[in-house]
C-alpha cells in the first residue's frame, strides 16, 4: 500500500507540471533570422528569375511576329501574278493582291478530230474545255495572262489603265464557274490577251495586309471589292482580323527581277515591342509572276 502511494503521488506531480511553448522573444529573434536568410537567397535568386522572365517575354513575342509573318508569307504566294501592290499612307503600311484558289490551261484550239471547245481571244466567248484536271469552282473570277497591278496615273485621280491584262481594272476578268473539264462564265466575254502558256487563274477575293504603328496593329482585309485604284486605305467593306498587336514598326517592299520581271521578291519586316523588350524579324517571299 506504501509503494502505490508513492507512485500516483509521482504521476500527479508529473500531471500538474505546465507545458511550455514559445515565449516572444524566441519568436521575434526567429523572425528576424528567418527575414535575413531570405533576404540573403533573394539576393542569389533574383536575377536567374529575372533572366527566365525576360526570355520568356522574349520568346512570346517572337512567337508573335514569326507566326504573322508566315501567315502573310503562305498567303502571299497564292497571289494572282503581276498583282501585288503596296503603299503607304497616313503611317502605316499596305500590301495588296489577288489571292488564287487553283488554276489550269484551256483549250486554244480544236483536237486533231476537230472537237473541243477552244477559247476565243477575237470574239466574246462564254466558255472553254480545260487540259487536263482542272479546278471545280463556283461564282470567282476567271483570270488570263496578267500583265500589271498598275493604278491610273496620278494615284488614284481617275482615268484609264495603263495597260492591258490588268485584272484590277477588269479587262482580263470574268465570273464563271468550274467543273473540272470545262469553265463556263456567267456572261460571254472578250479577253484581251492569250496567255503564251496556255494558263487560266481563278481568284477568290483581294486581299490586304495594314501594318499600322500608330495603332499597334497588324490586320489582314479580305473578300471586299476588287477596286483599280488601292482605295480606300482600309480598304472598306468585307472582312478583317487582327494578326498582331503590340508593333512598333513595320515595312513592306516589293520588287520584280529578272528580264521580264517573271519573278517577285516581297520583302516583310515588322517589330513588336513589350516592357522594353524588342524583337524585330525580317523574311522574304518569292513569288512567281509567269502569267
Amino acid at each position: 500500500m506504501q509503494l502505490k502511494s508513492r507512485h500516483e503521488t509521482r504521476i500527479t506531480s508529473h500531471r500538474s507540471r505546465p507545458a511550455r511553448g514559445f515565449t516572444l522573444p524566441e519568436m521575434i529573434v526567429v523572425i528576424a533570422i528567418t527575414g535575413i536568410v531570405a533576404s540573403a537567397v533573394a539576393v542569389f535568386i533574383k536575377r536567374p528569375v529575372e533572366g527566365y522572365v525576360d526570355a520568356a517575354r522574349r520568346a512570346e513575342l517572337t512567337d508573335i511576329a514569326d507566326t504573322a509573318l508566315r501567315r502573310m508569307t503562305r498567303d502571299i504566294r497564292t497571289a494572282l501574278p503581276n498583282s501585288i501592290r503596296v503603299r503607304q499612307s497616313g503611317g502605316a503600311h499596305y500590301l495588296e493582291y489577288l489571292q488564287t484558289t487553283g488554276g489550269g490551261r484551256y483549250r486554244s484550239a480544236p483536237d486533231s478530230g476537230g472537237l473541243g471547245d477552244p477559247l476565243d481571244f477575237t470574239a466574246a466567248d462564254a466558255s472553254f474545255d480545260v487540259l487536263g484536271a482542272g479546278p471545280v469552282f463556283t461564282g470567282q473570277r476567271v483570270v488570263i495572262y496578267n500583265l500589271s497591278a498598275e493604278e491610273p496615273a496620278p494615284p488614284c485621280a481617275g482615268g484609264a489603265a495603263s495597260t492591258a491584262g490588268n485584272a484590277y481594272a477588269g479587262d482580263n476578268l470574268a465570273t464563271g464557274n468550274g467543273s473540272g473539264s470545262a469553265v463556263t462564265l456567267a456572261a460571254a466575254f472578250q479577253y484581251p490577251l492569250a496567255s503564251p502558256g496556255k494558263r487560266f487563274h481563278v481568284v477568290d477575293h483581294a486581299v490586304t495586309y495594314e501594318c499600322n504603328p500608330a495603332t499597334g496593329e497588324l490586320r489582314r482585309y479580305w473578300n471586299y471589292g476588287i477596286n483599280e485604284c488601292q482605295a480606300p486605305l482600309p480598304p472598306a467593306g468585307g472582312s478583317s482580323a487582327l494578326l498582331a498587336t503590340r508593333v512598333t514598326d513595320c515595312s513592306f517592299t516589293y520588287a520584280t527581277g529578272g528580264v521580264t520581271g517573271r519573278t517577285g521578291v516581297v520583302a516583310l519586316t515588322l517589330q513588336i515591342e513589350q516592357s522594353g523588350e524588342k524583337v524585330r524579324l525580317f523574311q522574304q517571299a518569292h513569288v512567281s509572276n509567269v502569267p
